[in-house]
């Protein structure tokens, strides 16, 4: 790493902001003498952060600020072709200057600004440059996962389908989370408790509802049948080994290749048949795998491989609305509609070992408050879904962080578990204009 900047502050009132690699990284602001958060159990570290980073003290993965909090100017430090390469920044203070490095070409910014604004500024630079429009608005989604997560049945989504007419709830989308699907990897394959999802999803346009599906495209489970058949089809070690994803749904996760041409059919053929059916609302989730380094069929960067995976589904899917999560988030510029910009929320306010890169409200909020000036530049920010019954701690604060941050607009509650209060702030939240950006610059 070479220093790029060095900015004199009193460290009793100087801020680092710090912004992370994908959708669940930690991205907020610290004193100089915090600790930044970080990962608590290292089988997590995969699923939530850059995996060739380990950073030690403040560390942005292509953005970072530095607030002398005295009035004096916000200095942004961010990677100069985002697109295309994401280079590591870190911040040590040191003799009352904070000193950033980074590890690849960035741009150093002087604002008199807050920092929010000072990103503002940034984004409303990178919009121009790419030639960027405005993002489409989010429909309003309801999403079966916060309820009956990976259990979720045939009988649980036609039952909430019912319920929207009968409560007249202004729900654009029904959306089909994990749990359909007979493994991870296996997308057009039914569970057990899925007699038809073809059938389901005709049943929710057949209303005038749109119907909406989520998919980990570039994930493959080692319970797979595409495991099983196409190891080919996954990125590679130097020892020729399967690069790790992580392990989640009690198994290992590997990443698919998206260079490799039979990788690329097996994505035309599940997003193709899933357009036939009449799914025109995505939401592609953990597709930081696509971004692993590794060895591919094509020699290309990571960012590349993932920006081109992105790019294939857009192709299969048409005009379909696109949503984003578990994303690298520059690299995702330009890419999709939507972008979660958070860690899962839970009816949790925090879980136990207190990483906030796990599903809980504490970990979505600051990540939803700090990701603010990305909404209505790079594409309309998704804070999580809200969530009210009874149950849920805190769930009153929950509501008001989506009503305040939220571009899309999604309820994920059983209907039939909500009392009055949670009827009626679903209600509330999903019929509130949602601004057109939430940082002015």
């Amino acid at each position: 790493m070479r220093i790029v900047a060095e900015i004199p502050v009193d460290p009793r009132c100087a801020r680092v902001h710090e912004q992370g690699w994908q959708s669940w990284s930690p991205s907020t602001g610290y004193s100089l003498a915090q600790a930044p958060h970080r990962w608590v159990a290292p089988e997590h570290r995969i699923g939530n952060y850059r995996a060739e980073s380990f950073p030690a003290g403040f560390w942005g993965e292509g953005l970072l600020a530095v607030d002398p909090g005295d009035g004096a100017p916000v200095t942004v430090v961010a990677a100069a072709s985002p697109t295309e390469a994401v280079p590591s920044i870190k911040a040590t203070y040191v003799d009352q200057r904070v000193v950033v490095y980074a590890d690849g070409p960035v741009e150093v910014r002087v604002e008199a600004a807050s920092v929010p604004r000072a990103f503002a500024r940034w984004a409303d630079d990178v919009v121009k440059a790419l030639g960027l429009g405005a993002p489409r608005p989010a429909p309003t989604i309801w999403c079966s996962w916060y309820q009956y997560f990976t259990e979720v049945t045939e009988s649980d989504v036609d039952r909430n389908l019912a319920l929207l007419d009968a409560l007249d709830l202004p729900v654009d989308v029904v959306q089909v989370d994990d749990g359909y699907q007979a493994e991870i990897g296996d997308w057009l394959a039914p569970s057990g408790r899925f007699a038809s999802v073809r059938g389901v999803f005709e049943r929710i346009t057949g209303t005038g509802r749109r119907a909406g599906v989520w998919t980990a495209p570039f994930l493959v489970g080692r319970r797979s049948r595409v495991f099983a058949e196409h190891p080919e089809w996954l990125v590679r070690a130097g020892d020729g080994s399967f690069v790790s994803a992580g392990r989640n749904w009690n198994q290992p996760l590997y990443a698919l290749d998206t260079t490799h041409p039979g990788a690329v059919e097996h994505l035309r053929e599940v997003f193709t048949a899933f357009r036939s059916w009449g799914i025109s609302f995505h939401k592609i989730d953990f597709v930081y795998a696509a971004a692993l380094p590794g060895r591919r069929y094509e020699d290309v960067s990571p960012i590349e491989a993932y920006r081109r995976g992105v790019e294939l589904i857009r192709s299969f899917i048409g005009d379909a609305y696109l949503l984003g999560c578990g994303a690298p988030q520059l690299p995702s510029i330009g890419l999709v509609d939507a972008m979660r910009v958070s860690p899962d929320i839970s009816p949790e306010y925090e879980p136990g070992n207190g990483d906030v890169a796990q599903p809980s409200q504490r970990g979505a909020v600051l990540n939803g408050v700090s990701r603010a000036f990305q909404h209505g530049r790079f594409w309309v920010n998704d804070p999580d879904c809200l969530i009210a019954r009874p149950e849920v701690e805190r769930r009153e604060e929950w509501a008001g962080h989506v009503s305040a941050y939220g571009g899309l607009r999604g309820s994920s509650d059983g209907l039939d578990r909500l009392d009055a209060w949670g009827l009626d702030t679903t209600r509330r939240v999903l019929s509130e204009p949602v601004p057109e950006r939430f940082v002015e610059s």
